[in-house]
């Protein structure tokens, strides 16, 4: 665990004790005790039956240790947890939205996964065509549990069907690497559409697990406003006057653009609240810490990331009145530009050019949150807490982009709460 950012190699993680097993881990810990945890479940996957996912009582997916931990796997959970190091952008990245291949707009041109998707299905399109054309066996993904309709679960998609089935976003704990443990160990190949930490902990596994490039051939992500709390969803049911616990179904978008967070009770009631409240009102403001110092929100580390490519009001901030999905597609690697390309010229897909310039329209939050890692960082650093190691992410070209005042208000507001232990 390092105590800064740069844009250079960060400090090495401390060794590692000699010994066959360990009774705790040294590196889960840190991870907690410095709030720097994202519920990926990298480490549980990694360590087997040595770590579990659980969600605490703050509403959030953490890892609980409860066998001792091989040594082996412990220096393999330090190589890759997103509370240790981010995975690095290639050089000549946007300082914002990291490496670009290609930059544009699009939806998928099935009328039925452009509604079900949370703008214009192109992430769903894009797994479909990949398992339809036998680039790959089966698709990693989110889905709602079926016996509990507020928690995630991984799902492993082998049919177009199954991937409609999952698609939407999920804004609750989703630890789903916690089951990639049997998809290394088959001949199997995978597409994973995951959150950016998931993907940069994926692209640091591979460091040092050649199985993961072998099995994981295409890694697709979207832009993350980071991972609320179960409570934020607990309080969206409330508010609608369901029982939290009695639900058949829970929806936090899609079915439409951007869509409505809809609520179904066991009895068939069925209420809806505005993606614009649900998300302003209930959810930002429970956002975990870790998610607040995010230097790779926009899935940098993956092939293709997408994201809602928000129409802007005079105001210059996006409109959230319902529409047809459009979506914000940015190929990174060139598997992710080639897998695009064939998916247009089958017509899986609809692209249309986009300048770089204009995703700043689109996403303004996104490049707020960007220029300020530094010195919510620095706010960390100053009170003595760990941070994760951030190299090669575009932090100090984004800090130049800041205002003074935006860059002093972070600072010192980050200082305030990590006092008051509010993070």
């Amino acid at each position: 665990m390092t105590h800064g950012f740069s844009d250079d190699c960060g400090p090495a993680m401390p060794a590692v004790a000699q010994a066959p097993y360990l009774a705790g881990s040294p590196t889960l810990a840190k991870v907690l005790d410095n709030e720097l945890c994202t519920g990926c479940g990298l480490c549980a996957a990694i360590a087997g039956d040595a770590i579990r996912m659980v969600i605490d009582t703050r509403g959030f997916a953490r890892p609980e240790v409860v066998a001792p931990i091989p040594r082996s796997a412990e220096a393999r959970i330090a190589s890759a947890c997103p509370g240790v190091i981010i995975a690095p952008w290639r050089a000549g990245a946007h300082p914002y939205w990291g490496p670009i291949e290609e930059c544009a707009t699009g939806h998928s041109t099935d009328d039925a996964v452009r509604f079900a998707g949370s703008s214009g299905g192109m992430l769903s399109a894009l797994a479909i065509f990949a398992l339809e054309q036998g680039l790959v066996d089966a698709v990693v993904h989110v889905s709602a549990d079926p016996g509990a309709p507020l928690k995630n679960i991984t799902h492993v998609s082998r049919t177009a069907a199954q991937i409609i089935q999952c698609a939407g976003s999920r804004y609750g704990p989703s630890p789903m690497l916690e089951a990639i443990g049997p998809l290394l160990d088959s001949d199997e190949r995978y597409l994973l559409i995951g959150k950016p930490c998931d993907v940069s902990a994926m692209r640091q596994l591979a460091t040092v697990d050649p199985r993961v490039d072998q099995r994981f051939v295409f890694m697709l992500s979207f832009f993350c406003g980071g991972m609320p709390s179960l409570l934020g969803t607990r309080a969206i049911v409330a508010e609608l006057g369901l029982d939290p616990d009695a639900l058949a179904a829970f929806r936090y978008r899609g079915e439409g653009w951007p869509g409505q967070a809809t609520a179904i009770a066991n009895d068939g009631t069925r209420k809806q609240m505005s993606y614009a409240r649900s998300w302003g009102d209930f959810l930002s403001g429970k956002v975990q810490y870790r998610c607040k110092i995010c230097p790779d929100a926009v899935g940098g580390a993956a092939d293709v990331a997408c994201a809602d490519a928000w129409y802007g009001g005079e105001s210059g901030y996006p409109q959230f009145e319902e529409q047809e999905g459009r979506s914000l597609v940015l190929t990174r690697t060139p598997a992710g530009k080639s897998l695009l390309a064939l998916a247009g010229a089958a017509d899986a897909v609809a692209v249309a050019p986009l300048p770089v310039r204009e995703i700043d329209l689109m996403q303004p939050a996104q490049a707020r949150r960007k220029r300020m890692v530094v010195p919510r960082s620095l706010a960390a650093r100053l009170m003595l807490q760990g941070q994760p190691t951030m190299r090669s992410l575009g932090l100090i070209a984004a800090t130049r982009r800041s205002g003074a005042g935006e860059w002093l208000r972070n600072l010192a507001g980050s200082i305030w709460r990590i006092a008051k232990g509010r993070r």
